[in-house]
């Protein structure tokens, strides 16, 4: 059986200092978050502020790629 990818669309907005948040709702497509960003974009964001849409998953991600070599045990050094 072939897996399906679902993949959905966040807000993100970044902040002048650094910081990144998203916004706690998601779209269903790519243009619906499009749409949400020029409806933002309506009113002027202060200086330094900006907003973009990314995808939950990576089309291109190896969904069976279980090696977990050279990940963080957590563990402090």
């Amino acid at each position: 059986m072939t897996p399906n990818l679902a993949i959905v669309w966040y807000l993100v907005v970044a902040g002048p200092q650094g910081g990144l948040t998203t916004m706690p709702d998601f779209f269903d497509t790519r243009d619906e978050c499009k749409a949400a960003i020029a409806e933002y974009q309506k009113e002027p964001a202060p200086p330094g502020w900006s907003i973009n849409c990314l995808p939950s998953a990576s089309p291109y991600s190896d969904e069976g790629d279980d090696d977990s070599s050279g990940t963080d045990d957590g563990s402090a050094e």
